[in-house]
């Protein structure tokens, strides 16, 4: 019995990374949860500067993955990069706690502070993201390879308890307001603290587990200096690395610096937002360009670059709730949830909560699909993600235009809209991931998977842009009104503000004209929301419009 019993359990190992990586999440969403009220109401950025950061912050975390996963392999081993990624990581959110203590004295030396601990977070995150993920498949012997789907499913359930824990947490100690509904601009680095004390309890609990419990099936140690790899830790084959020429590196490298012109002074992008798009189009480019892949092996190729562009403008639409939904929660929304009024960066904490609940019922509705030969191929499971979030976005539109600007939306209305935007990313999210798996040449698997997590830092940062075209909520028109001002009358130009007025406004974080989307001016929030309805709405049809041409070229693959 003692034998059988060793064979069916998952490895103690698993409990380690789940533990750590749960950690590590709840670093990264309690501060996340935190991050646009603080630039906004500490820092008094305004609310579109913040957005702008929240999606160039967002974009960058899935961009240096890659730099992560290639030093790792190289150099330093999966597990030095974890360590260095976490300790980077809990440096990045004292930095945001310093910044917290000390912007009253001196703002642009807290915004200093803060723009280093994002980088440190950011770059932490690159270290560690790639790292942990990829151990988790070398714990099982390869008999047991059936196993791993389980065992993504319950790292997958770590990532949401570290999220739920992080976003309930940090905003209760960080997202304060008095009896008078007055916030306490102070407490936002009490949240930060939590979340550095969090990412080094993961970090310790990895360093003094690993060498006991992170071990393969014959007990070596796993992800140690790359130079000490044995022939055991590859499968057979599998040595075939993929081979660029170095015309096909230098014409990347021009490709990248080309692109990066046009993206930044044609479409008028910020850095971070250029280097994003155009490192993402370029490494498409390079791989695709190697002369060793075969027909079937391109066609795939390209089913996944198709599908990752269409994933774009889910995401886009989908991390508004670290941005204007946020601030939609803070300005304009009545927060009284069974008589508790809620903090409004603890709304987002139900996306968290939906997934856990709703992880297994999908997984569980593809298996009865596909015993019954009736489950649909992957991209319609994504064109079906992309028609459930454009739904969502249409009924918060509708819910809206009513408001005026002094009314307020109800609580459970972001509630159900979190709760279809969760249905949407369990059609999507994990079905993208199991895709690319499915669909890659073995030799450029994590190239590919660089490739897919780009298009979720294009699509991060394609909704730091839309998030920022926020028209103005009714917090802005009480504001403005208590100045003496008629913002609506401004806004639609039937009043000529004095220069006085106008720095009176700026310095109140007021914009005195609608933000403009491509040529088009957003004049209310039902208009804003529409944009995304559109957007989402057009690339659903569209994706269902190509799923003929998709199964062919999949040549068998579902």
């Amino acid at each position: 019995m003692g034998e059988t019993q060793v064979k069916t359990a998952h490895p103690k190992g698993l409990w380690v990374l789940f533990g750590t990586e749960m950690w590590e999440r709840f670093n990264f969403y309690g501060m996340r949860a935190l991050l646009t009220l603080f630039l906004v109401n500490s820092l008094l950025m305004k609310e579109e500067e913040a957005s702008l950061i929240y999606g160039g912050f967002l974009g960058l975390c899935y961009l240096t993955p890659m730099l992560g996963g290639f030093i790792a392999d190289r150099y330093l081993g999966n597990r030095n990069c974890i360590l260095l990624g976490g300790l980077l990581m809990a440096i990045g959110q004292l930095l945001l706690f310093t910044s917290g203590s000390v912007f009253e004295g001196n703002i642009s030396f807290a915004k200093t502070i803060m723009y280093c601990g994002l980088g440190a977070i950011v770059f932490g995150n690159g270290f560690f993201k790639p790292n942990i993920s990829s151990m988790v498949g070398s714990l099982y012997p390869k008999q047991e390879k059936t196993k791993l789907d389980t065992a993504f499913t319950i790292f997958y359930m770590g990532i949401n308890i570290g999220a739920f824990l992080g976003q309930s947490i940090c905003p209760l100690l960080g997202d304060v307001r008095d009896s008078g509904g007055i916030r306490d601009i102070h407490a936002f680095r009490w949240g930060f603290l939590a979340a550095a004390v969090a990412m080094l309890l993961g970090t310790i609990l990895f360093y003094f587990l690993k060498n006991k419990y992170v071990v393969s099936p014959e007990g070596r140690p796993l992800g140690g200096l790359p130079s000490k790899n044995v022939a055991e830790d590859f499968e057979e084959g599998e040595a075939q690395k993929a081979n660029f020429s170095s015309k096909a590196l230098a014409l990347a490298g021009v490709a990248f610096l080309a692109l990066g012109a046009i993206i930044h002074y044609v479409f008028g992008q910020n850095l971070i937002y250029t280097l994003i798009y155009s490192s993402g189009l370029s490494l498409a480019g390079l791989i695709i360009s190697d002369k060793s892949l075969t027909k079937v092996e391109r066609d795939r190729i390209f089913v996944i670059y198709i599908v990752s562009f269409f994933i774009i403008f889910f995401w886009a639409a989908f991390e508004q709730a670290g941005s204007s939904l946020t601030f939609i929660a803070d300005n304009q929304t009545d927060r009284h949830f069974f008589g508790w009024e809620m903090p409004p960066s603890m709304v987002q904490i139900f996306n968290g909560l939906f997934v856990v609940a709703l992880a297994v019922p999908f997984s569980m509705l593809w298996d009865y699909l596909r015993a019954r030969d009736k489950e649909p191929i992957s991209p319609v499971k994504l064109a079906a993600g992309l028609v459930i979030i454009t739904i969502s976005f249409f009924m918060i539109a509708n819910q809206v235009s009513e408001l005026g600007t002094s009314g307020l939306l109800l609580v459970k209305w972001l509630i159900l809209l979190y709760f279809l935007n969760t249905c949407a990313e369990l059609c999507l999210s994990p079905i993208g991931l199991s895709l690319v798996g499915k669909l890659s040449p073995k030799r450029f698997a994590s190239l590919l998977y660089g490739v897919f997590f780009l298009s979720n830092a294009s699509g991060y940062a394609l909704g730091g842009t839309l998030g920022s075209i926020l028209p103005a909520t009714g917090d802005k028109f009480a504001k403005a009104k208590d100045l003496g001002i008629d913002l609506q009358a401004v806004l639609d130009k039937k009043i000529t503000l004095t220069a006085e007025q106008l720095s009176l406004l700026e310095h109140n974080q007021i914009s005195a004209q609608n933000p403009i989307f491509a040529g088009f001016e957003i004049h209310n929030l039902y208009e804003f929301f529409m944009v995304f309805v559109v957007l989402t709405g057009i690339a659903a049809i569209v994706l269902f419009a190509l799923t003929p041409l998709l199964k062919k070229m999949m040549h068998g693959v579902r």
